[in-house]
């Protein structure tokens, strides 16, 4: 892409606007492109990949550019060092001295930088990944954590299957491929508007990370049952389980932000399903939920989490994440959880998913939960994909991360109610 003056400049104010992390990048980002509607589809592309490059590999671009931390001092040494352009590239944007600096730049070793420096996490995430992860795996989730995410496409089988999608993305010059895991994903690599897409528009459409897909399978609900989503969000993974249903039966899309579930209101109308009810809850006690309890065949906790699986998406995650927020994130998370469960009926399924990476969300979660809880029992999530024709064995528990599947960071645990 063509380097200049004003895109460099673009790059780095929209970086300073974002470097104090006190608010989401994504929405720091769009803040800035609405002040500038001057710029273009490719210089908006350019300033995102930069300065999500660049919070990407802070850390290391910290220790490469010290003891100059601006964020232009930072944007310059991704350009030099990490994305390997050339100083004569470089030279027309530079101020004076800057070139020398960069020279010194590509010449800083990184031989003794710690685990956490060298996979770009902050020291309280990689002590916490070392408790059960050898170096060279995180240094490769760290990597495959590095890599920007493809676009993930779901067939809204209500409307379109994913032959016909693919089709259709096709023929338009959307170079695009079946998913290996999720029978109705699409992924794309490049990153076209594809919110202005007829597919997108005529609900035929949804994008979606496989890993969500496939937690949809794990629930696998069937028509005319009853089942909640209980941290329902915009409604992702809501509108994929009405579709699996074939829009027969009845989903309750639970949560406590009035915001998140109006956004869910246009998806609703674009996905052709009428199986569908929000409702917005002010807790997880709510007396909307207790009139379900034991009434429900299949319930849905995709529970609050750190999000630190998606930092392909969300690089800021890590640095904006601290432990009194993970701490504060399980009581919470135990909570809901236990909330939930009381909806299953007896023969009932509970799934109990996070895209975080940290087995405290995780597996301590559902251990603690299980040994409170002997009415319930876990049932290894493999099998229960297979029973779909879906060859994925994580184990147990369903375990997803980037450097292996392609998909974001996530975790479930699927249990059933034995009495």
């Amino acid at each position: 892409m063509q380097l200049s003056t004003a895109r460099l400049g673009h790059a780095i104010h929209a970086l300073t606007e974002i470097l104090p992390l006190t608010h989401p990048a994504d929405a720091t980002l769009s803040r800035y492109f609405r002040n500038n509607p001057e710029l273009g589809q490719k210089d908006r592309a350019f300033v995102a990949e930069t300065v999500y490059a660049v919070l990407r590999r802070k850390r290391l671009l910290e220790h490469l550019a010290a003891p100059h931390l601006t964020p232009r001092h930072l944007v310059l040494a991704l350009l030099a060092r990490v994305q390997g352009l050339s100083l004569r590239e470089l030279e027309p944007l530079l101020y004076e001295g800057e070139s020398d600096w960069l020279k010194q730049v590509k010449g800083v070793s990184t031989d003794d930088l710690s685990l956490a420096a060298r996979a770009d996490f902050p020291d309280w995430l990689a002590e916490r990944l070392a408790a059960h992860m050898a170096e060279e795996e995180i240094l490769a989730l760290a990597r495959g954590m590095q890599q920007p995410a493809p676009l993930d496409l779901r067939a809204n089988t209500v409307l379109a299957n994913r032959d016909e999608v693919l089709a259709i993305l096709k023929r338009d010059g959307i170079p695009a491929e079946a998913m290996p895991y999720s029978p109705i994903g699409v992924r794309i690599r490049e990153k076209p508007a594809i919110n202005r897409h007829p597919l997108f528009l005529t609900g035929k459409i949804e994008v979606q990370d496989e890993g969500s897909q496939l937690i949809g399978y794990l629930v696998a609900p069937k028509r005319g049952e009853m089942i909640a989503d209980f941290c329902a969000g915009a409604g992702g993974k809501t509108l994929l389980l009405g579709a699996l249903m074939h829009s027969l039966g009845r989903i309750y899309a639970f949560d406590v932000s009035a915001k998140r579930l109006t956004q869910l209101k246009p998806r609703l109308k674009r996905s052709g399903l009428s199986n569908l009810h929000p409702q917005l809850i002010s807790n997880e006690n709510d007396i909307k939920i207790k009139r379900l309890a034991g009434k429900l065949d299949r319930v849905l906790v995709d529970a609050p989490c750190s999000g630190l699986g998606t930092l392909r998406r969300n690089p800021d995650l890590k640095w904006r994440q601290k432990p009194q927020d993970i701490a504060e994130l399980t009581v919470k998370q135990a909570a809901i959880l236990n909330a939930a469960a009381r909806l299953v009926k007896v023969g009932g399924r509970l799934v109990y998913a996070t895209c975080s990476i940290l087995e405290e969300e995780n597996e301590q979660i559902v251990e603690a939960f299980l040994a409170a809880h002997p009415e319930f029992e876990l049932h290894a999530a493999s099998e229960v994909l297979a029973q779909q024709n879906i060859a994925l064995d994580t184990g147990k528990y369903f375990k997803l991360v980037p450097h292996v599947h392609g998909t974001d960071g996530f975790f479930a645990a699927v249990m059933e109610r034995k009495g």
